[in-house]
């Protein structure tokens, strides 16, 4: 079969290669996927340049953590999908409910191999079904940016009509913080340094548009535009730049989700928090109970995530370059 692999010790993109491997076979309690569609996150490139968590990849390792396809075998035992259920990968493979288990804490595409290959196989407990109005590609969209932003909002934010959030960007996670909030009722503010990407966001629902180019010190046009309360939630994706005028930006009691590390410089002094009773939560993707969840929350809602482009499987270096190129709005995926 087809597969992508990130060569062993890569610190660039020419180390993500095609290459070719046996189709795997499902052992027992084990679901082999016939992947139809992947995508990106930042993180993916992280991996593939040896500047995620733990350095270079140790070994060559199929990158991506997010896809999705049909069940095409079963292994012995397996009870919880059937063969042609239609399927995405969990973030993490063994994480289910509760805390998890930190000795077993391991992520598709890093540590793990990932998605980016024709078939995979993947222990029946760290599958999910697809909502059934969404497409391969729209499914693939959700292990990652998708639950990332459910457990920010929904599960550790705790949501509730009429609170304000604050969107920073628009890529994967943000737009999904943008469905979610509204789907809750949510009133969203949304920042880019993008008019034309502002506009978009406007034809999702968003409340409020500020450039941050035209507004370098955005956290005061927050506060105006909250008249001096400041929001509820913060989907934080900037990290150390981006963290001061987040805190700024919160009302009293609001929480900064902390996700992102796009920026690796900056304040990130905490004080700002105390007088606001106000606290700031780390979000790590979430476990396969939240993306259930979630799920449930899709299928009666209707709603679609957005894809931004779609490149076949012979353009994956394209598709990687593109998402460097922040053109973007929502997400990147790649056919299969």
């Amino acid at each position: 079969m087809k597969v992508y692999e990130i060569k062993t010790g890569s610190t660039s993109l020419s180390g993500l290669q095609p290459a070719e491997r046996p189709i795997p076979a499902p052992g027992h309690g084990q679901v082999q996927i016939r992947v139809r569609a992947a995508s990106l996150n930042y993180r993916d490139q992280a991996v593939v340049t040896g500047r995620y968590f733990g350095g270079v990849v140790q070994r060559d390792t199929i990158p991506l953590s997010d896809g999705a396809g049909e069940v095409s075998a079963i292994g012995p035992g397996v009870t919880r999908v059937k063969v042609g259920d239609r399927v995405a990968g969990a973030f993490f493979q063994v994480w289910i409910d509760g805390r998890p288990d930190r000795s077993n804490f391991a992520a598709l595409g890093s540590p793990l191999d990932g998605m980016l290959a024709e078939y995979v196989v993947l222990d029946q407990e760290g599958v999910v079904l697809l909502p059934e109005h969404l497409s391969f590609e729209e499914g693939a969209c959700l292990p990652c940016a998708g639950v990332t932003a459910w457990n920010a909002l929904a599960e550790s934010g705790r949501i509730r009509p009429g609170d304000t959030v604050l969107v920073l960007g628009t890529g994967g996670v943000s737009i999904f913080g943008l469905q979610f909030a509204k789907l809750h009722g949510a009133r969203v503010i949304v920042t880019s340094a993008s008019d034309a990407k502002l506009v978009r966001a406007k034809t999702l629902g968003a409340d409020e548009l500020i450039n941050y180019v035209e507004y370098p010190e955005w956290h005061e046009e927050v506060m105006r535009l909250t008249g001096g309360r400041g929001v509820d939630n913060v989907i934080e994706v900037g990290g150390a730049g981006t963290l001061s005028r987040s805190i700024q930006s919160l009302g009293f009691g609001g929480q900064v989700s902390l996700i992102g590390v796009l920026t690796r410089e900056g304040d990130t002094n905490p004080h700002g928090l105390m007088m606001k009773g106000a606290r700031i939560q780390g979000i790590f993707v979430g476990n396969r109970a939240m993306f259930e969840n979630m799920n449930r929350a899709i299928a009666a809602n209707r709603m679609r995530p957005v894809v931004d482009k779609v490149f076949p499987f012979d353009a994956v270096h394209d598709a990687f370059n593109y998402e460097l190129e922040k053109k973007h709005f929502g997400k990147i995926v790649i056919s299969v």
